[in-house]
């Protein structure tokens, strides 16, 4: 890989994995505010644009990431399995893209249950339930 693409590639799989994690922590907030928020008709917002928004910002970006760096791995002297770090860090973005693909489900049943207008209060965890 010629140093120019190598910046390149290291570039793209960079932004891609901070956009990532960037994704993750407005994700949080938004779990964050539905939970916590008192007002039905904010938890109903909230949980409706976590579905939408998982597909079109986190997937893509998890993909990216991972596909950006095998691509970085592949084409530099650091290889896929000759460092640990690297093979730990392509093991993490395996993991963590196969949750959020396994979580995907429980968007679309969170939004759901939001869009229905008969439920007329926020479903809550057990465990904050009094």
């Amino acid at each position: 890989m010629t140093p120019r693409l190598r910046r390149l590639a290291l570039t793209a799989h960079v932004s891609c994995s901070v956009g990532w994690l960037g994704a993750i922590a407005v994700f949080l907030a938004l779990a964050v505010i539905g939970l916590a928020s008192p007002q039905p008709q904010t938890a109903r917002g909230v949980y409706l644009a976590m579905e939408p928004a998982a597909w079109s910002v986190l997937v893509p970006l998890a993909f990216a990431s991972l596909l950006t760096g095998i691509i970085q791995s592949l084409g530099t002297s650091w290889a896929l399995a000759r460092h640990y770090w690297v093979l730990a860090k392509l093991l993490i973005n395996v993991v963590t893209t196969t949750v959020l693909l396994l979580y995907l489900p429980t968007f679309a049943a969170m939004a759901a249950v939001a869009a229905d207008p008969r439920t007329r209060r926020k479903v809550r965890p057990s465990w904050r339930r009094r």
